[in-house]
């Protein structure tokens, strides 16, 4: 039985007017995608959001040197560029929209934005490689934390992405895999200035979204990245 929360999903945000609801810019890649192609998932994330968010899609990163907080309050990437090279227009805006208040959520591939090392440092970590895809069970690491309410431990079937965490980052593990005896981060969250950053390792393809933990886990995340911090005095 999959989680629902009710969908609309828009082309571009309609300047001026307001919204109740969240509006999440989601970047991704189709005919350009080297093994993750957006579609399939965008259709998992409408179902599973459903009218929470107003969601609107692009695959022009030029999106991300215009992206500003009053226009959305949160980015989801499934980039798949990772043969591709930002530009540092792009890089700054990202890291403008961040630091300002908007929220981050990446998933899987969409680390691939580490093509950048500025945004490997926003993510808090950098991708080095996987064993093959396989079955992996996932398992909560910080059993207290809002985003992990309603979210059991699962398994489904995945590439177990490697990480290089970034040191200077303030990160909070939620889960862990595990792999030939020993337990990898596979989700954390952190704050970036004004906004939040949430790295969720599950996602390869559509299948990936189907346990209903990981979708309540990526709803969970949405609406936290989707609250600004508060500045401090």
């Amino acid at each position: 039985m999959q989680d629902t929360i009710d969908s609309e999903t828009s082309e571009s945000p309609m300047k001026g007017q307001a919204s109740i609801r969240p509006r999440l810019l989601l970047l991704g890649d189709n005919a350009r995608a080297l093994w993750h192609p957006l579609a399939p998932v965008k259709e998992q994330l409408d179902a599973m959001l459903g009218s929470a968010f107003d969601i609107f899609v692009s695959e022009d990163y030029d999106a991300l040197a215009s992206l500003h907080e009053r226009d959305y309050d949160a980015l989801l990437s499934y980039a798949d560029c990772w043969e591709s090279k930002l530009t540092p227009e792009q890089t700054a805006g990202l890291l403008r929209f961040v630091s300002q208040g908007g929220g981050l959520l990446v998933i899987h591939n969409g680390i691939s934005l580490q093509v950048s090392y500025e945004l490997a440092q926003v993510i808090g970590a950098k991708f080095i490689g996987h064993p093959p895809y396989q079955p992996l069970t996932y398992v909560r690491a910080a059993f207290d934390h809002p985003l992990l309410e309603g979210v059991s431990d699962f398994t489904v079937e995945e590439e177990p992405y490697r990480f290089e965490l970034d040191t200077f980052t303030p990160r909070r593990i939620l889960l862990e895999f595990d792999y030939e005896g020993a337990r990898y981060p596979a989700a954390w969250e952190h704050p970036y200035g004004l906004g939040r950053v949430v790295y969720l390792q599950p996602g390869h393809c559509a299948a990936s979204f189907q346990p209903a933990s990981y979708r309540r886990l990526i709803v969970n995340s949405l609406r936290w990245v989707s609250t600004r911090l508060q500045a401090r005095d």
